[in-house]
């Protein structure tokens, strides 16, 4: 089984590909653990990778799709995937399509978390993680207390990237870049939308239940 999981940033499709990917033995894709661990090699495909990211520029498609195909080929992972964050273009869409057909495989399920944009800016610009603990907390939906963290206040951090203009700027970009997606997959009677606004086990069961339906 080959999975594709879509959805805004702060979304939980992080989350929900661990729990499906524990739940049914398949290996996570995230395109960006993949560059990060390539970045690290002293190759030359490594060194410009590395070159890019740390310049903060975004790695062209035929770099990812190359890291893609290696996984792909493997037959380790043969129908046994899970892709977090991956397609972001039509372009690689296409391309992993291909790279299927190529190996004997094909996409099982699209699913796509649907998310309000206002609650999605609440859930990042709320969150406060534990410098000490290492436990994330959120001011507007689990604010930390004397019973759930024993830390101290002076522990609490916020990501200095969470900012609401750059995050509705990624909201803006992620809509923008996959509505031509999400229409290539529902024309393959693939696509499958959940309501992310659910609790995690919810959202959790209601993908279980479309799989095993």
């Amino acid at each position: 089984m080959n999975i594709v999981l879509f959805g805004p940033p702060g979304a939980g499709k992080g989350t929900q590909s661990d729990y499906i990917s524990k739940k049914y033995n398949l290996h996570k894709i995230s395109t960006g653990d993949l560059l990060r661990e390539e970045a690290k090699n002293k190759n030359e495909f490594g060194l410009k990778i590395k070159s890019r990211i740390d310049k903060g520029l975004l790695v062209s498609d035929d770099i990812i799709d190359k890291l893609v195909m290696q996984i792909a080929s493997n037959k380790l992972y043969s129908n046994r995937l899970i892709f977090d964050g991956y397609p972001r273009t039509l372009s690689q869409a296409k391309n992993l399509n291909n790279l299927f057909k190529e190996y004997n495989q094909k996409i099982d399920f699209v699913f796509s978390l649907k998310v309000e944009e206002n609650i999605i800016i609440k859930r990042i610009l709320g969150r406060l993680t534990c410098a000490k603990c290492g436990l994330i907390f959120n001011e507007f939906f689990n604010m930390p207390t004397d019973k759930n963290h024993k830390c101290g206040s002076n522990f609490l951090k916020k990501r200095v990237d969470d900012n609401e203009e750059i995050l509705r700027d990624r909201f803006k970009t992620y809509n923008e870049q996959t509505a031509l997606i999400l229409e290539y997959y529902k024309s393959q009677n693939l696509f499958v939308e959940i309501d992310g606004m659910l609790e995690i086990e919810q959202i959790h069961g209601k993908i279980r239940e479309i799989i095993h339906s």
